[in-house]
């Protein structure tokens, strides 16, 4: 993974808008956009903590995808990613990043389940969270706060969900996209989780 070049740094921007304010400053009117910042998710973790996507892991940025544990499609690919993004992150042991799958099949993938899964991609357990719970919540976030559209697993080999790595930055707005089969797109992914970083520093 490239170091990020401070003097060159483009800073990601943000995704969904809830809406436009007028605003009135020296006298004047301007409009500024409201974008929305993504609701509190409480799940399961492969240790089988309880974990709040806001509260447990406030102040990190956070790199979320979508899979199940029985794919073998686009899972595997999207898994073996992330784990690479995760690795290269590891090497410094950053607490400001965290990792994020979260099954869309929770009534097969335990945590037990999703243990065994991390297990096999060598996840670091501190960095990188399997996470099952209830389906409504998972699906309502995924669709209300995340844009995401997933389709319900009902068994078949086709079931179809998201292939993105979504980026959340510290205050929980979405400041990125990635489509994890585009090797480009996990580069950017890679580069901008480390420019969220910078950014928070400079709001210190």
């Amino acid at each position: 993974m490239r170091a990020v070049n401070d003097g060159n740094i483009k800073i990601p921007r943000y995704y969904r808008i809830d809406g436009i304010e007028a605003v009135q400053k020296d006298g004047k009117t301007y409009n500024d956009t409201i974008f929305h910042q993504v609701a509190d998710l409480e799940l399961t973790n492969q240790l089988g903590e309880k974990v709040s996507l806001n509260k447990t892991l406030q102040g990190k940025v956070l790199a979320i995808n979508f899979m199940f544990t029985t794919c073998q499609t686009v899972c595997p690919r999207i898994t073996r990613e992330v784990s690479k993004i995760q690795k290269a992150y590891e090497k410094k042991n950053p607490d400001w990043v965290q990792f994020i799958s979260i099954t869309i099949d929770p009534d097969r993938d335990s945590v037990a389940a999703l243990r065994v899964y991390a297990d096999n991609y060598k996840a670091n357990h501190d960095r990188w969270y399997f996470l099952t719970g209830s389906k409504d919540a998972i699906f309502h976030y995924a669709k209300e706060e995340l844009g995401v559209v997933l389709q319900e697993y009902g068994g078949a080999e086709g079931t179809v969900h998201s292939e993105n790595i979504i980026l959340l930055d510290k205050d929980r707005y979405i400041r990125g996209y990635y489509n994890a089969s585009e090797p480009a797109e996990v580069a950017k992914c890679a580069q901008d989780i480390a420019v969220l970083q910078l950014e928070k520093k400079r709001k210190k």
